[in-house]
């Protein structure tokens, strides 16, 4: 079997093992984030405990020269990355409350609005141009979450809901940063990981205040909690779940970086689709949530959507390129073709 683009030199085993590896660590993500949501009311406080574990174990992997990651703060860095750190924030609490308030088997619905939006801000900001198929996808897209919100017949938070679309959009814009911002770390994304969860952690713990969790977190700690005859108590949730999310939080640095290395964009959105899938029916089997026929057509179609537009983007990257010959040259009749344009007809 060989591999295109981003999976060429890599064995199948690694393809395999890098995919596997960004499964499972995605899935515990939501689903531990899920468990301790709904036994919490700190979520920006447990948000940021994930980012502070995320941060401690990147300076142990660094101590142990597992990698290397800047200990210095340069003010021009830390000035460059402003935009990535404020929709990273945003955009991750957004999500956090939307796993709060909606199902984990509908979370990948109310945030299924991600690609239509990625492609409209990518319009906008640096005027890439969507074909007409682009656009085809991203209506089956839109479709699929309309479904899934207004034509199935069972609630849904309409808070959860507000919620995920503003974690799409979030999202969306943080695809057009993230390019920006690796130029400010010299491309290094695992450096860009390391600022972007430590300055997270920093600029949430103020946050966590003013959002009126205080008393909360006062109460998590401190509070007496009644704990049913083999439960397990909100603090000891709180305390494994944290422990749990800031590990994959973690590992899913270290996952991204191998998936933008050894798999193609195309593995990477069937892998997602897969994850999407699995975390539905997890959240069946482990939240005893309700998938009926009409969230089971709105996952697949959003799913059959982000999979078309896959395949069109990497047909779209294979079409031959042209150059074209400029008005004035064809009008004098110089618009003889280059040796490099040459080159690049299809008859070649």
């Amino acid at each position: 079997m060989t591999h295109s683009g981003a999976q060429g030199g890599h064995s199948r085993g690694a393809v395999i093992g890098t995919v596997l590896f960004y499964l499972v660590a995605a899935l515990a993500m939501v689903m531990a984030n899920k468990w301790v949501l709904n036994s919490t009311e700190v979520p920006l406080f447990f948000l940021c405990t994930q980012l502070m574990i995320a941060v401690v174990l990147f300076l142990i992997a660094h101590a142990l020269g597992m990698l290397q990651v800047p200990l210095e703060f340069d003010p021009a860095v830390l000035k460059g990355l402003i935009p990535m750190v404020g929709l990273n924030v945003i955009g991750l609490s957004f999500s956090n409350y939307t796993l709060k308030y909606v199902d984990a088997s509908f979370y990948q619905v109310a945030r299924g609005m991600v690609l239509p939006f990625t492609v409209a801000t990518s319009f906008v900001f640096i005027q890439a141009r969507p074909s007409l198929m682009v656009l085809l996808a991203c209506s089956v897209v839109t479709l699929g979450f309309f479904v899934g919100v207004f034509l199935d017949g069972t609630a849904v938070s309409l808070i959860g809901i507000t919620f995920g679309i503003a974690s799409s959009m979030i999202t969306a814009m943080h695809s057009v940063v993230i390019k920006k911002s690796l130029d400010v770390v010299k491309g290094s994304a695992l450096h860009l990981s390391w600022y972007t969860n430590l300055v997270s952690a920093i600029v949430l713990l103020p946050l966590v205040f003013l959002a009126g969790e205080g008393s909360g977190v006062y109460n998590l700690f401190f509070g007496l909690h009644v704990v049913p005859a083999g439960g397990v108590s909100p603090l000891n949730t709180f305390l494994w779940g944290s422990a749990i999310t800031g590990i994959f939080g973690f590992l899913m640095s270290i996952a991204s970086l191998l998936s933008i290395k050894v798999t193609s964009p195309i593995t990477h959105m069937v892998s997602s689709a897969v994850r999407g899938v699995a975390a539905s029916m997890l959240g069946v089997w482990l939240f005893s949530d309700i998938i009926s026929t009409g969230r089971a057509a709105s996952i697949a179609t959003i799913l059959i959507g982000s999979i078309f537009y896959t395949w069109v983007k990497h047909n779209e990257s294979q079409a031959p390129k042209y150059e074209r010959v400029p008005l004035e040259k064809v009008e004098e009749g110089k618009g003889e073709i280059s040796p490099t344009q040459r080159s690049r007809t299809p008859s070649d």
